[in-house]
């Protein structure tokens, strides 16, 4: 079932393992009563937190294989003959008549925002199973990076994460929710990348402490140094329990990336990179006007330095639904990654590429623009500011 090239060597590219979802989007066009409905615009659209992230990496020209499971529904024939008519693979998809597709209803508000929803996926946990995972041992083993969506059940999360590590291969944990972000616990020491929200964040740092340590932060327009300095000790028990690089988004001010250890963690590029098309214009455009390593010739880290973060500013946008940001955040990042891209240069790619997912109705845009990715791009990195550079005494 594994593509091969002609050499017999599995083609190296990103593996996505999630959900593929329905997503039934209400916005109401007037603040919401209890107990009656309103008027307002229902759409179906296509989501599933790693079926975004991946078809946000084909748009930006990034490969990705795709392991998820659909049922021969509506639902599920709906999702498959879109990502088909992307030309994407589907190989990996699990389709069998038993499996009820994912389906999630959300309710925003006014804004975009998720007011209230109601989730129905537990076919990705059912039908999406170790042994499944296992058929694509060599493409996991062969990627330069793998995602995993905490929708997955443990045991499938656990036999990814170990394929990936018994080849060396990035992995990335995508927490999806609050409650399922605690699945991080058992397998943390496999964990390259993490990119929780701020709550995520707190139910993974309580998931790994003795006890819950760790309260929901309380904002209070408070500042982005004060915001660091609240979400720091937990930030610091994932880096300490050993996820590598944090990828922590905080909404509309964008995101707060952290990492600790002797060496940069986030100068590194992947080993296994691939450019085509736009992915090879993006790192074009990129290293030509942005060098890699933004602060590697500052003072500050010389010294080898412990502990580092640096907040990347969200972009000004117009918003017409905000569900699909953080995954586009995701999927730009990987999609960069996977170019070559060091990660400093890919926040501020992944960035771009959720302001362009907000201005629109799908999770998804259409298309990206390569000249307002790259010049968005070039506008986040150059206004990145370093929070915190702690050396060991």
């Amino acid at each position: 079932m594994e593509k091969q090239r002609k050499d017999g060597d599995v083609e190296a590219v990103p593996v996505v393992i999630g959900g593929m979802v329905l997503d039934i989007q209400a916005t109401s066009s007037i603040p919401p009563h209890p107990r009656t409905t309103c008027p307002g615009q229902i759409y179906y659209v296509q989501g599933g937190v790693a079926r975004n992230i991946a078809e946000c990496m084909t748009k930006l020209g990034a490969q990705p294989f795709m392991i998820s499971a659909l049922g021969l529904d509506m639902p599920g024939n709906l999702l498959l003959e879109h990502w088909k008519s992307a030309g994407l693979r589907t190989e990996g998809i699990r389709k069998h008549k038993d499996i009820k597709t994912p389906t999630v209803c959300h309710i925003l508000d006014v804004s975009g925002e998720v007011a209230a929803g109601v989730a129905s996926v537990e076919a990705v946990e059912m039908f999406l199973t170790p042994k499944w995972i296992q058929q694509f041992k060599h493409t996991i083993r062969s990627a330069p990076l793998l995602m995993v969506d905490a929708n997955l059940s443990p045991p499938a999360i656990e036999v990814s994460c170990r394929l990936a590590a018994e080849s060396n291969v990035p992995v990335w944990f995508e927490p999806v929710s609050i409650a399922k972000s605690e699945r991080i616990a058992p397998i943390v020491k496999y964990i390259t990348f993490a990119s929780p929200n701020e709550d995520e964040l707190i139910a993974m740092a309580n998931a790994l402490s003795s006890q819950n340590l760790f309260c929901p932060i309380e904002r209070n327009n408070c500042s982005m140094d004060t915001l660091f300095q609240m979400l720091k000790p937990a930030i610091w028990l994932l880096l300490e329990k050993g996820v590598k690089i944090l990828v922590l988004t905080i909404g509309s001010d964008g995101v707060l990336l952290c990492t600790k250890g002797e060496s940069i963690s986030w100068r590194i590029c992947l080993e296994k990179t691939q450019q085509h098309g736009f992915s090879r214009q993006l790192f074009e455009n990129m290293t030509s006007s942005y060098p890699s390593n933004l602060y590697s010739d500052s003072k500050v880290l010389e010294r080898s330095p412990n502990f580092l973060a640096v907040h990347f500013p969200a972009l000004p946008a117009s918003v017409v639904r905000l569900t699909g940001a953080g995954d586009c955040l995701v999927g730009g990042m990987i999609a960069s990654l996977s170019t070559g891209l060091d990660v400093m240069q890919s926040v501020a790619i992944g960035i771009a590429a959720a302001k362009a997912s907000v201005e629109v109705d799908s999770n998804v845009p259409s298309q990206f623009s390569l000249p307002t990715i790259t010049g968005d791009a070039r506008i986040v990195y150059s206004t990145a500011k370093l929070l915190q550079h702690q050396s060991k005494l």
